[in-house]
């Protein structure tokens, strides 16, 4: 298929889109764009089906944050008397290049076999891992297990945020994303926890790790009764079964408003399984570089993955324990678990606003905070360090008020994050249209995986290279350039169906193209609220 019908065709689905979200000639206003989101409330089976995805998050979060209290208590138990620091890089850096692989995969590999399968298959990647985790050792082969943990984790980090976005009514779309945030974050505050109770117990490592197989095994059978994704049904031709999942998650709309919503589903999946149909997986793939509204949203995809790992902040989560113990702190676990619970409590604040507020004014309003807190990190650093040269030197007594304020650098630069960057990235699957979102989703994955694995690949060396103070003040610096990204490319998406969204890249970023769907979108429910007043009166 030629670039030129590859064109044809998504200008086809545009006008499509057109025709039934801005209303005709005449100026009427459609009753597509807003007649399914009259619902009040949120059904039970969703708030259901969200809670048995977001498992996934706190698996996430655990096996991700458990490394922390696993790397100071290890000990002797891996064969050398005390694992070095590239042995700790190797054993962090296999999670996530694990998770790289399997976030590059994740997001195709559900558009041929559906979400759920993907997320079963992720539950048995981490029973696997763990258990495997438990009883090895060797330092390889817990690096082996660390990397098979790895794949679970990016399947899981990809497939459950896109399976919510694609279950989840508009106006509640980004809350029941973040609620999978909150869930990580949850794991790793739980990871924590059970770092710390277990961290005077020999070979209590083992049971950290091993622990991951409870939530794992509770999901696989948890997903038995989950629904698949309605535009996936209907991409297979499944209209009876994608109309039933719709009745579940609106529940109190009318038959004609379902009706409408499946109308409108239908017309948007058809065009883009008209493109999948002509059209081979590299020539799509390609698309993501060569379509002007692909590749915008691809930017963004990317660009806000980025920098939510290039801030610096998973090196917290994989090193903490160690940090503090080095600064002079004598239960760093459990001021890791500080830094965790700060962590969890504003992704709390972000689950009640995100789609109040908006994602693009969290991010504009939560990241100078970020910068502000790894500033301030940078400069405590540099004056507890000043008798030591610059460096942290185990054994050394650093001065108390400096290790506080270090602390509180971490438990700004922390809240700050979980306010917005920590979520925000993590709504990519509303940025990509349905016959890209697969592939959109898992590069956008991989990204956040790469950068996660830049990041606590160097971390270590970084810190001996150019000391803590420069280490931090480098990552103050790349959330200054990240804020300034999402002042000129971030677009407002809170608000618009999923089938909206790719609408606004048509002619750049979007930022103000959004933000007039958005107003328009608002008009057209106060002319549904007046309309219905009248009808009632």
């Amino acid at each position: 298929m030629t670039q030129s019908s590859f064109d044809e065709k998504r200008q086809t689905k545009d006008r499509t889109q057109d025709e039934l979200y801005e209303g005709n000639a005449a100026g009427d206003v459609s009753q597509y764009a807003v007649v399914v989101e009259v619902e009040k409330r949120t059904t039970w089976f969703v708030w259901l089906l969200v809670a048995c995805c977001t498992i996934s998050g706190l698996l996430f979060g655990y096996d991700t944050g458990v490394i922390s209290g696993t790397l100071v208590t290890i000990n002797g138990d891996l064969g050398p008397a005390q694992l070095s620091d590239g042995q700790k890089e190797f054993i962090t850096s296999a999670t996530t290049l694990g998770a790289l692989l399997g976030g590059l995969a994740g997001g195709a590999m559900s558009d041929w076999t559906g979400r759920r399968l993907v997320l079963g298959i992720a539950d048995i990647i981490f029973v696997g891992g763990a258990l495997g985790q438990a009883v090895c050792h060797t330092v390889w082969s817990m690096i082996g297990c660390r990397f098979l943990i790895g794949i679970g984790v990016g399947l899981a980090s990809c497939i459950a945020p896109l399976y919510i976005q694609e279950l989840s009514p508009t106006r509640m779309r980004g809350r029941m994303v973040v609620l999978n945030v909150v869930m990580i974050t949850f794991g790793q505050v739980v990871a924590y926890g059970i770092d710390a109770g277990f961290a005077n117990v020999s070979g209590g490592w083992r049971w950290m790790v091993g622990l991951g197989t409870v939530p794992a095994g509770i999901q696989l059978i948890c997903l038995a009764f989950l629904p698949e994704s309605p535009r996936i049904l209907i991409q297979r031709g499944n209209i009876e079964a994608a109309h039933r999942v719709l009745e579940r998650v609106y529940s109190q709309a009318t038959a004609e408003q379902i009706d409408f919503q499946l109308q409108v589903l239908r017309a948007s999946v058809q065009q883009s399984i008209d493109i999948a149909n002509s059209t081979t997986f590299f020539e799509r793939f390609k698309s993501m570089i060569t379509v002007p509204v692909n590749r915008r949203a691809l930017i963004i995809g990317c660009g806000m993955q980025a920098f939510q790992q290039l801030c610096g902040f998973n090196t917290l989560m994989y090193y903490s324990a160690s940090l503090f113990q080095e600064i002079g702190f004598n239960q760093p676990t459990a001021v890791g678990l500080i830094v965790s619970g700060t962590n969890f409590i504003f992704t709390l604040f972000a689950l009640k606003y995100i789609d109040i507020v908006g994602r693009r004014r969290i991010m504009v309003f939560s990241a100078p905070g970020m910068v502000f807190g790894l500033t301030l990190a940078s400069i405590a650093f540099h004056y507890m360090t000043l008798h030591t040269g610059g460096d942290l030197v185990n054994g050394v007594s650093y001065s108390r008020s400096w290790s506080a304020i270090v602390l509180l650098s971490m438990i700004i630069f922390v809240a700050s994050y979980a306010t917005g960057l920590g979520n925000v990235p993590w709504q990519q699957g509303e940025l990509f249209g349905l016959e890209v979102r697969g592939i959109g989703t898992s590069l956008s994955t991989a990204t956040n995986w790469a950068g996660n694995l830049l990041i606590g690949s160097t971390y270590l060396s970084l810190m001996a290279k150019i000391t803590p103070a420069g280490a931090f003040g480098f990552y103050a610096g790349l959330c200054l350039l990240g804020w300034l990204f999402c002042l000129f490319c971030f677009p407002e998406t809170a608000g618009l169906s999923l089938e909206e969204v790719q609408s606004i890249f048509r002619d750049g970023f979007g930022i103000r193209e959004s933000q007039r769907m958005r107003n328009q979108k608002r008009e057209m429910v106060m002319q549904q609220d007046i309309k219905a007043g009248r009808g009632n009166a």
